[in-house]
């Protein structure tokens, strides 16, 4: 199946996530679960809403058909699927890990934490740099998103009657034709007249160039 609605993409992404910590809980991995559940299904799929409202949920048609892609994504799959033949049973306890680790946490982890929960006491104890690091870059992350979300739209160049002008967000009709109408007389024209092409950026007016002559041609 494929869509290029994006709110039906991350609605998908964000159920997925919430039946992945379901499965977790299943086997008994809790912490885990519990990661998922915060990160995966809540504040991923907020932000992914978020960043939504201000790209809009369309998806452009590609213009080539990613083959290559396919064929990369095809070889990984297939390579990850067979290293994970080669690995023991899950839940055998002739296991490694049901071996040396798991032994070793549950005999000692009290005696050398004092913390009476084995999973609180490997990640806050054994493991509490790596817990550390995990929830940094996890701040790190939504400061990040939140700090490129609270810019707002950016300005659109847009082709109107012929011409390339600079829309901001939330432009009524009546602005933009006022913009246009403006901009038409200001000399700065459209691609026949000298006027500022789609990945021109600001217009005439925001760089400082004084439209001058016929055609809108600068001095």
């Amino acid at each position: 199946m494929r869509t290029r609605n994006l709110f039906a993409a991350v609605m998908l992404a964000g159920i997925y996530s919430l039946v992945s910590a379901g499965l977790f809980v299943v086997m008994d991995a809790v912490d885990v679960a519990f990661t998922e559940a915060a990160v995966g299904a809540g504040i991923s799929t907020v932000l992914l809403l978020g960043t939504l409202a201000l790209v809009g949920d369309k998806e452009h048609k590609p213009q080539h058909t990613p083959i290559l892609p396919l064929i990369v994504v095809l070889i990984t799959g297939g390579v990850l699927i067979y290293g994970t033949s080669q690995m023991p049973p899950f839940g055998a306890a002739d296991n490694p890990a049901n071996q040396h680790v798991a032994p070793y946490y549950l005999e000692d982890s009290y005696d050398e934490t004092h913390v009476p929960n084995v999973v609180t006491s490997v990640l806050a104890s054994y493991r509490s740099y790596d817990t550390m690091g995990e929830t940094a870059v996890v701040f790190t992350a939504v400061v990040g998103v939140l700090l490129l979300l609270a810019r707002g739209p950016l300005p659109q160049r847009i082709h109107h009657d012929g011409e390339w002008i600079t829309v901001r967000p939330g432009t009524t009709r009546e602005e933009l034709a006022a913009q246009f109408k403006a901009e038409t007389e200001g000399g700065g024209g459209g691609p026949e007249g000298g006027g500022v092409d789609p990945g021109g950026g600001a217009d005439p007016e925001d760089r400082g160039d004084t439209p001058s002559g016929e055609g809108g041609e600068r001095g």
